[in-house]
């Protein structure tokens, strides 16, 4: 079986830097809502089109909201998580799901650091795309899908900015 590649590796490609731009405008808290609320709509369905039975992913998104909301504390929240990452680990050679579990689980933990939010573009993107167009679609042609749903979180969390944002979140994406 080929390797395949597991995120998107350039950090300075001007779809991801301009994403990242706009989070650095935006509070910890619509980072994470709208992390959470695009990888549930447009990612866990990848997911769960391969493992519709393995519930570690829907859970991570419901223990990250239900910590926003102060259900559970925190540990609870990164225990759902973890499990989620261990879905990934396991989806190995499953490249769309795998990148769709560490996209979830990326998402979730940004209730905990807002980095994590950059997970959504680096596995999202991907994993979109390998379920698009295949795992064996030349990597130009990946990147290029990339790009657009790139496009389409840009534009959902644009949807959902605060402008003039007195709370930024602290970022240092150390990249």
């Amino acid at each position: 079986m080929p390797k395949y590649r597991k995120m998107l590796t350039d950090y300075q490609a001007p779809y991801i830097m301009s994403i990242l731009r706009l989070i650095e405008t935006q509070s910890k808290t619509t980072i994470a809502n709208w992390c959470i609320d695009y990888a549930e709509a447009n990612i866990l369905p990848i997911y769960e089109k391969h493992y519709p039975k393995d519930m570690r992913p829907i859970f991570a998104i419901t223990a990250a909201r239900e910590w926003m909301i102060g259900k559970i504390k925190l540990p609870q929240a990164k225990a759902a998580i973890l499990e989620c990452h261990g879905a990934a680990r396991e989806a190995e050679g499953n490249p769309a799901a795998q990148a769709a579990a560490r996209t979830i689980g990326q998402c979730a933990a940004t209730i905990h650091a807002p980095t994590h939010s950059a997970g959504l573009m680096f596995y999202g993107a991907l994993a979109v795309a390998y379920d698009r167009l295949g795992v064996d679609a030349e990597w130009d042609e990946l990147l290029a899908a990339a790009e657009v749903e790139c496009g389409k979180m840009e534009a959902a969390l644009r949807a959902v900015a605060v402008t003039d944002e007195p709370n930024r979140a602290k970022v240092n994406w150390h990249c």
